[in-house]
């Protein structure tokens, strides 16, 4: 009897300790998704969803991977009074896969809005924030300027960023598939050490391209004048 009274509250503890391991896991929020945009999606598929043709994302690199960026400009509904925060929208994809979604928002949309109220918002989506504090808290823009991350979503596999730009201020989310970030990163790099080996080559080429044009076109003129010259 008394084993079985000592047993009880072990089980309760399991039991209350398993119902919260499921309630976590049912509320948990999905970082996969933006507006319906799945990160790991192909090309065609966020295309359609954009009404964009896959021939409009361009490429910006093509070895020793491909790197393509669509970009897609949100707009509001005629029939709708609300207005559209997102000005801008960037798609990143690694060899046909969505690698990154850069989101920036209008200024003047989010004018007197603080951090955490632009926080809170996302909050709402994305579940509790991680907020970085001293060191972590400084990004590196895209022109080499300093940033503030102000909030960090993330799981194994995704990560949303939210960050203040220096200017404006303004603010920008990214998100980004985490195992396809290391590839895509070693690949930059190895495409710039191609250039960079290949430079010389490419240099002397280019040369002797205008100097081909630069024959041809005296030929043309030479055929033109010769006949019509009088000393």
């Amino acid at each position: 009897m008394s084993s079985f009274k000592r047993l009880i509250p072990r089980s309760a503890a399991t039991a209350v300790l398993a119902f919260t391991a499921l309630t976590a896991t049912a509320w948990a929020a999905d970082l996969s998704v933006y507006r319906g945009f799945a990160l790991g999606s192909s090309l065609p598929a966020v295309a359609k969803q954009t009404g964009a043709k896959v021939e409009d994302a361009k490429i910006t690199q093509s070895r020793p991977a491909l790197i393509q960026v669509l970009a897609w400009r949100p707009q509001t509904l005629s029939a709708s009074t609300q207005t559209e925060p997102a000005q801008d929208v960037t798609f990143t994809f690694y060899n046909g896969e969505l690698l990154r979604i850069l989101v920036s928002y209008d200024r003047y949309e989010t004018e007197g809005l603080t951090p955490n109220d632009i926080t809170e918002a996302f909050s709402a989506t994305f579940g509790v924030p991680e907020r970085p504090t001293g060191a972590s808290k400084v990004v590196q823009g895209a022109y080499g300027d300093q940033e503030e991350l102000v909030a960090r979503w993330e799981d194994a596999k995704y990560r949303f960023e939210l960050i203040q730009a220096s200017f404006g201020p303004s603010y920008r989310l990214v998100g980004v598939l985490k195992r396809l970030e290391a590839p895509a990163q070693a690949s930059i790099l190895e495409a710039a050490r191609l250039d960079e080996k290949e430079a010389p080559q490419r240099e002397a080429a280019q040369k002797l391209t205008d100097g081909e044009i630069e024959r041809a076109k005296l030929e043309k003129a030479r055929l033109v004048n010769k006949p019509k010259f009088r000393p």
